[in-house]
């Protein structure tokens, strides 16, 4: 097998090829990270984020048109004062050449985790979502017939659709939040030939997350000075710092990291209490008192993760401190303005979670935290709903529940019933 990356370690720093490995084989508490052969960046002649392969742990593709764009703003700059503002979109519109179609940037973790599972090894892969990164995969699922089993919460159920019947997709919908969507997955993930997909544990989803700064590097001509984005986990702040680390040692794109701004839908902002307290634990009872009530208040409930990767080396306390960077939180009504705000000056909508980071970028700029000349990476994440309902047919894949994932006759009843569907391809 003809490899162009190793995994590596950053706590014991040994290397490792990969076997769909998520975790350091000598036990280390970590996130390994992608070592490419490849230390300059080339665009190839392949479809969608493919374009990017050399930074991807993969060696094939897959045909899609999904990738991030990037363009200067005028309008929000113009009504911000601000010199250097670019956007990374990365959902759907046409009109700019944008073919995410789900309208989420969770596609482009998608792509190439369904690639590396398949070229490693074989099976089902699980996700546990709050909903976009569980239509991302349902959508590939439906593109590639590969088996997918997703669990969200029973809120997130009408947010997982497809634009093509998906055949080898299995739903279920929980009687929770996010996290219990994730406990019921953990426990799947015990049935033999069922792979989780690995969260922010997958290099594939947080190289793919990446391409948003590599995106933004190329078009611009440089790494910008601030990346900005909404985080529920902060997987794609930890991708956008990794991006740049390899966009360093390219050495055409600048020599110093741009700085994270990373935002949290008020009330639920554990990240943010830890990071503003100067402390590298998340606290539960300091941090988010009251979760399930905290996150029954907020405008995105994508971006509501009790157990986000903050701590753990390689992770976001690490991302933040290496980039001098910063987070902060807004009010979901503040989100709402500001979400509006974009559609009508940019003219695309974007989704709840963008609409998070606009507001905590507005925030930050009127608190002068910000200079007005500095080159901003503004990282929407997903968008462009209205145009994908008029352009496509949505498909809704039907659903088992799950009432109680604390109860281990629920636990046990839906296991056999994963585990019969699971025989169909294991």
């Amino acid at each position: 097998m003809d490899e162009h990356y190793l995994l590596t370690c950053p706590v014991c720093k040994k290397q490792f090829s990969d076997t769909y490995l998520l975790t350091c084989k000598t036990g280390c508490f970590s996130l390994l990270r992608a070592d490419y052969s490849a230390k300059s960046l080339t665009l190839r002649n392949l479809p969608g984020i493919f374009k990017y392969r050399d930074w991807l742990p993969v060696m094939g593709s897959l045909p899609t048109c999904s990738s991030p764009i990037c363009f200067k703003s005028s309008m929000l700059a113009a009504h911000l004062g601000l010199k250097n503002l670019w956007i990374g979109f990365s959902g759907y519109w046409p009109l700019r050449d944008a073919y995410v179609n789900t309208g989420s940037f969770k596609e482009f973790e998608a792509y190439p985790t369904v690639v590396r599972l398949r070229e490693r090894t074989s099976g089902v892969i699980l996700v546990s979502s709050a909903g976009n990164t569980g239509r991302a995969f349902a959508q590939v699922s439906a593109e590639t017939d590969q088996p997918v089993i997703i669990v969200v919460p029973v809120s997130a159920r009408e947010r997982i659709w497809t634009t093509l019947p998906a055949k080898n997709l299995l739903l279920i919908t929980v009687d929770g939040d996010y996290t219990d969507a994730i406990t019921l997955g953990n426990a799947l993930c015990s049935i033999p030939g069922i792979y989780s997909e690995g969260g922010a544990k997958n290099v594939a989803r947080r190289d793919g997350m990446g391409t948003v700064m590599l995106e933004g590097a190329v078009t611009i001509g440089k790494m910008p000075d601030w990346y900005i984005q909404g985080v529920g986990s902060g997987t794609g702040g930890i991708a956008a710092w990794e991006a740049s680390i390899r966009l360093i040692k390219d050495g055409r794109f600048g020599s110093d990291l741009p700085r994270l701004l990373l935002i949290q839908n008020e009330p639920f902002i554990p990240m943010v209490r830890a990071w503003q307290a100067g402390r590298r634990e998340i606290i539960p009872d300091l941090d988010m008192p009251d979760a399930k009530g905290a996150i029954s208040q907020v405008y995105s409930d994508v971006l509501t993760n009790r157990a986000p990767p903050y701590a753990i080396p390689g992770g976001v306390y690490d991302a933040l401190s290496e980039t001098g960077g910063l987070m902060d939180s807004v009010s979901s009504e503040a989100a709402r303005e500001a979400g509006a705000l974009f559609h009508r000056l940019e003219g695309i909508d974007p989704d709840p979670a963008a609409a998070v980071c606009v507001a905590g970028f507005i925030k930050a700029v009127h608190n002068q935290v910000i200079d007005p000349k500095a080159t901003i990476l503004l990282s929407i994440t997903g968008g462009g709903y209205e145009i994908i309902n008029q352009d496509m047919r949505i498909v809704h894949p039907p659903d088992i529940k799950v009432e109680n994932v604390l109860n281990e006759q629920c636990t046990n009843s839906i296991k056999r019933q994963v585990t019969t569907w699971v025989s169909q391809y294991v």
